[in-house]
């Protein structure tokens, strides 16, 4: 993360930049100058989550309780000094960070290839050199730190840019992360979250204008050589010989460090003598090869601008001429703003559209007049831009293209006063109920996305930058997600990926949440992107995913009436819709009669044990055992479970499972929380190596006395629930049989046939034919289920 080489150029070269600081110290300093000023640390979430996750076990799916303890223990320690936190957590992928994320999650799929190599051949978890995340952490921290009463945001943007962004307001101590990127922002100081001891709050600042120094350069000239050394935004390779010419002739060579030490301090070198030599009389792509790479070179600069700060590097009348996405670009900047300024020609149109790139937004931003309002609109260049949304209709290709959101949107959900929108209340948390007034802004009104509403796609924007929701806006406004790796065993594959088990449910509730369109698309029509890492999948472009038809009895409600009602009737339609989307409709009867707190879990164990026919009854007995087990847990007793050895299975279907409860948060946020989220919260409901200690003792034949530890009080609920899922399963022809009469040539129907690579199709596979789910071939792959078809042990998917 970050710019290239830069962690380590500090560490050897400039450590004086790296000062020992103490946050109480700080703290108490701010008060003394700003008394009624609380002292703020605004918190990288993302950088920090591997730092968090102390547990000792990783690889089981994860030691939930323990990580809540944990995160506890964290904000408990800035709390006792009156240390307010701020949490920023990722809410999207940009466009032109795609590409990294793609080769991120590649080199992620070799490290669990190595971890399952290891777990073969020793029997027990590698060390923590090796150490993975468990799925789902970062939405299950963003949910635990909102339990613990804590602000938490989901951004709307790059994360970086909003908790840089944050940093500039009164009152705030530092960014705490651990990205380079910190450096370069003019922001508030870098605290590292590396070096942070919890126990006396002393941890390492990051100096920028130290850095400087270092370097002979302004804060100012950062952006332009993190481009140049190359980031996120600008690929490795764009400026690998200019990066040469300059250590060529740079005189001050150092023996002892590294060629990329001495390359970071030629380049500075370059910046400071020989560009600033003409700033302000030559234009900048004149000084330097950008050749066809100026607008994304411009745009990566732009990007670590925040609001209200310019860039000296954008002079005035530049003009230069690029191809970007078949358009032409005239790059030209305006006297007065001093802003990037492009000329779009249209091919269709043949007129020319003004561009400009806004530093406060760090977005590419086009104009176009509104023939109603005869009001120039602002919009976003980038068809495939992730940026949110609004967004225009081009009547030739047809194709989405999202608009430009002023930059102060970011975090701020508008409210409205009119008196005639009512009041929204939608909240998975009873004590942080918030409420939200749809806004009736009129530009709003010409916003087309994925959801033409405007008054559901802002409750549904609340939602995701507090934090309460999971893919539901993303769905909604680009019609495009991710999901990152997950520990699965591409070499033994009698377990599906979760990618494939999940996405039959993920369909269903595309169809609710992008309903009908105004121009008479029906959802069904409609695709979503999914960029969801498995065995075989190269990511070069998304699976495109058609919704499916929900069956609700007494048909689908809308949106409006599950998000935007109360009232008893109301909360029983959601759940409804949320059985409808799990298939589960026939079954609302028997799940009415289970206790609340393990109803979701019921709902996930019907699921998963109808759509994949490998999982046996050792599987379920070890599943509920586990979940009934673990209320009678402490944190220390959970701490002190030795197990004798790690099964790759097992770890394979811990993952599926919590990957199942990620699923949940999903389906419950898009049907308007029909069930308290902390009923399946993994701290409450999962422990991975509690589960691995009943998976092996399932298998090795214990009974259900001993999985539950003689503990007669949790016999009844045990067969209670077992009945209830056995039941739902053979009314799917789906009988639950023991894995051990199976035998060893019972492995799955992907395990051992053709090159062993899942992959998904544009068809459907038929039982008996032996050919796994085949990729269809390069370009774009069209993937949609049949409503309910399992992965099943008869070499195909079946009824």
């Amino acid at each position: 993360m970050g710019v290239r080489g830069l962690q380590g150029f500090v560490g050897s070269t400039c450590p004086h930049i790296c000062t020992v600081v103490n946050l109480r110290d700080l703290a108490e300093r701010h008060r003394s100058k700003h008394p009624g000023c609380s002292p703020t640390v605004v918190v990288d979430a993302m950088c920090c989550i591997r730092y968090w996750y102390t547990p000792e076990s990783w690889v089981c799916g994860g030691q939930w309780r323990e990580y809540f303890s944990a995160l506890r223990n964290f904000v408990n320690a800035f709390a006792e000094v009156g240390i307010k936190l701020v949490f920023v957590f990722d809410g999207i992928v940009e466009q032109d960070k795609r590409d990294e994320w793609v080769k991120r999650r590649r080199k992620n799929s070799r490290e669990i290839s190595r971890i399952f190599q290891y777990i073969k051949s020793h029997g027990e978890q590698p060390g923590r050199h090796m150490f993975f995340i468990p799925p789902g952490l970062a939405v299950f921290t963003q949910l635990a730190l909102k339990a613990l009463g804590q602000e938490a945001h989901c951004s709307l943007q790059e994360a970086d840019y909003e908790v840089a962004s944050l940093g500039l307001q009164d009152g705030c101590l530092g960014v705490l992360g651990e990205d380079t990127d910190y450096l370069i922002y003019n922001t508030c100081p870098y605290l590292s979250i590396r070096e942070l001891c919890l126990d006396t709050l002393d941890t390492v600042m990051l100096c920028r204008e130290k850095l400087c120094e270092s370097l002979c350069l302004s804060v100012t000239d950062l952006p332009l050589l993190a481009c140049l050394l190359g980031n996120d935004v600008i690929p490795q390779g764009m400026f690998e010989s200019f990066r040469y010419k300059c250590l060529s002739a740079y005189t001050s060579v150092k023996e002892n460090l590294n060629k990329r030490g001495n390359v970071i301090l030629a380049v500075a070198d370059h910046i400071a003598k020989v560009l600033r030599l003409h700033q302000g009389e030559k234009k900048l792509e004149e000084m330097l090869p950008l050749g066809p790479n100026k607008a994304l070179f411009y745009r990566g600069v732009a990007s670590y601008l925040l609001p209200g700060q310019k860039s000296p590097w954008f002079f005035k009348k530049s003009k230069a001429v690029t191809t970007l996405d078949k358009q032409i670009l005239s790059m030209s900047s305006d006297s007065e703003s001093k802003q990037e300024v492009a000329m779009c020609t249209d091919p269709e149109s043949k007129q020319e559209v003004s561009m400009c790139t806004d530093p406060e937004s760090k977005q590419e931003v086009s104009m176009c007049t509104d023939p109603e309002s005869k009001q120039e609109v602002p919009m976003c260049t980038d068809p495939e831009s992730r940026q949110e949304v609004p967004m225009c209709t081009d009547p030739e290709s047809r194709q989405e293209v999202p608009m430009y959101t002023d930059p102060e949107f970011k975090l701020e959900v508008p409210m409205c006063t009119d008196p005639d929108i009512k009041q929204v209340t939608m909240s998975s948390d009873p004590e942080i109920k918030q409420q939200v007034t749809p806004c009736s802004d009129p530009e709003i009104k010409h916003e087309v996305t994925m959801v033409s509403d405007p008054e559901i796609l802002e409750v549904a924007r609340a939602h995701h930058v507090w934090g309460e929701s999971y893919l539901v806006y993303n769905v909604m406004s680009r019609g495009e997600i991710e999901c990152s790796n997950t520990l699965e065993d591409e070499l033994d594959q009698a377990l599906p990926s979760q990618a494939f088990v999940y996405r039959p449910v993920r369909q269903r509730i595309y169809a609710l949440l992008l309903g009908d369109g105004e121009d008479g698309t029906h959802s069904l029509a409609r695709e979503v992107k999914e960029w969801f890492v498995y065995a075989g999948n190269p990511l070069k472009h998304p699976d495109l995913v058609r919704p499916l038809p929900m069956s609700v009895p007494g048909g689908t409600p809308s949106l409006k009436v599950l998000w935007l009602t109360q009232g008893p009737d109301v909360q029983a339609r959601r759940f409804d819709v949320l059985l409808a989307s799990f298939n589960l409709s026939s079954m609302q009867e028997d799940l009415q009669a289970v206790e609340g707190p393990l109803r979701a879990l019921c709902c996930l164990l019907i699921y998963l044990f109808v759509q994949v026919d490998t999982l046996g009854l050792e599987d379920l007995q070890a599943l509920i055992a586990q979940a009934l087990c673990l209320q009678g847990k402490s944190t220390a007793q959970l701490v002190d479970l030795q197990l004798d050895h790690i099964n790759p299975r097992a770890v394979q279907l811990g993952s599926l499972f919590v990957r199942g409860l990620t699923t949940l948060v999903f389906v419950n946020s898009a049907c308007g929380f029909p069930l308290d989220m902390s009923d399946f919260m993994p701290w409450n409901i999962f422990d991975g190596k509690l589960f691995h200690q009943k998976y092996l003792q399932s298998e090795k034949g214990y009974s259900v006395e001993a999985l539950l530890e003689q503990n007669r009080s949790l016999l009844m609920r045990f067969h209670s629930l077992k009945s209830v899922v056995v039941k739902a399963c053979l009314r799917e022809n789906r009988r639950i049989k023991s894995r051990q009469r199976w035998g060893s040539h019972h492995t799955g129907r992907w395990s051992r046939q053709g090159s062993g690579s899942q992959q998904p199709s544009s068809g459907y596979g038929r039982p008996g034919q032996g050919q796994p789910w085949r990729y269809p071939g390069p370009g774009r792959r069209q993937c949609e289920h049949d409503q309910w078809r399992r992965y099943s042990s008869s070499s195909g998917w079946s009824r």
